[in-house]
């Protein structure tokens, strides 16, 4: 069961199931080319923090058996919805403040026909990768996809990423596969975290 903050914005509805702080462990099994597949074991720490823009804040440390990091991500999840001149942006431009999303009515005019909402999401890891994710939540569970991705030249090669995230038994398990240095779209790793209360 979860609680839905009195000053949550509206438009982070869909996503209650996720706020919060969730560690555990979980395992990567993926081939490195022209090696062996790498299998691992990591611990992983996230935090889903709602802001008042509507937008979901996404921090994740990942960390080997020994306690070394492996690495960070950082991102922003949200409703897919276009901008109009209420919101800010581009770059320090002021909007006027007024939520796109106001009553839990404006909320259902987004859901699909799969009964979800389009949703997307831009995360950012410590290894000069940034993806851009589109995708679905619906009930307990995400879907999503990388649209694009975005790497530094000097960066290990990775074109693409599907992720999911469930809520399971009041455990959040996930799933994320990738095509990367060599290999097609496969499974990479998964993980299962619980709920930590602060």
């Amino acid at each position: 069961m979860f609680v839905i903050p009195d000053d949550l914005p509206i438009a982070l509805t869909p996503f209650t199931f996720l706020l919060g702080s969730w560690s555990g462990s979980g395992v990567v099994s993926y081939p490195v080319e022209g090696a062996a597949t790498t299998e691992i074991e990591f611990f992983q720490r996230v935090e889903f923090t709602p802001l008042s823009t509507g937008k979901l804040e996404y921090r994740s440390i990942v960390s080997d058996s020994q306690g070394a990091l492996i690495t960070q991500e950082q991102g922003y999840w949200m409703l897919a919805q276009i901008s109009t001149a209420d919101q800010p942006g581009p770059g320090l431009l002021p909007g006027s403040g007024k939520p796109m999303i106001e009553t839990r009515d404006d909320l259902e005019l987004l859901r699909n026909k799969n009964d979800g909402f389009e949703i997307e999401a831009i995360i950012t890891n410590s290894d000069s990768v940034s993806e851009l994710y589109f995708g679905q939540i619906k009930g307990a569970r995400v879907d999503i996809a990388t649209d694009a991705v975005l790497r530094s030249p000097n960066s290990k090669e990775y074109t693409a990423g599907q992720r999911m995230f469930g809520l399971v038994e009041g455990a959040l398990l996930w799933a994320w596969d990738m095509a990367a240095i060599g290999s097609p779209l496969r499974s990479h790793a998964s993980a299962r975290l619980e709920k930590q209360v602060d």
